[in-house]
């Protein structure tokens, strides 16, 4: 069976992936979010989510762990414009995790930092559009 097969064609109301695309070579990122774009009917929504290079908490880890030691991340701007060249509309940005757990007290905070752009991970919320004339919910 073919991977062209296995995707769903415009049949997914919602797509996830958390930490996935700083281990997809570079030069197949693009391809990748292509592949997701057209399993989303129109409408659908993509929640991408990844690990903030801009967090020096998150570089630290990154580079201690075995299978991202040599991962190559994107930074917010990078990872927006992708999903923009892979056709998505950009609904947010927030910027996540920003307390360990030794400073867990301070978390009650961070609903009000998801606009810094220092948390551990930032998710992205995109929509695939809807065709032109119809309505996005």
């Amino acid at each position: 069976m073919s991977l062209a097969e296995q995707l769903p064609a415009e049949r997914i109301d919602l797509a996830f992936c958390n930490g996935v695309f700083h281990h997809i070579p570079v030069i197949d990122r693009l391809t990748t979010m292509k592949r997701i774009y057209s399993s989303l009917r129109p409408g659908g929504l993509f929640a991408f989510w990844e690990n903030n290079p801009w967090n020096p908490a998150t570089r630290y880890i990154m580079n201690r762990i075995p299978f991202d030691r040599n991962a190559i991340t994107l930074s917010p701007p990078v990872a927006r414009r992708l999903l923009r060249q892979g056709g998505f509309e950009i609904i947010q940005t927030d910027f996540l995790f920003f307390f360990p757990r030794y400073l867990r007290w301070l978390r009650s905070l961070e609903p009000r930092l998801t606009r810094l752009p220092l948390g551990a991970q930032y998710q992205i919320l995109c929509r695939k559009p809807k065709a032109l004339g119809q309505a996005v919910p």
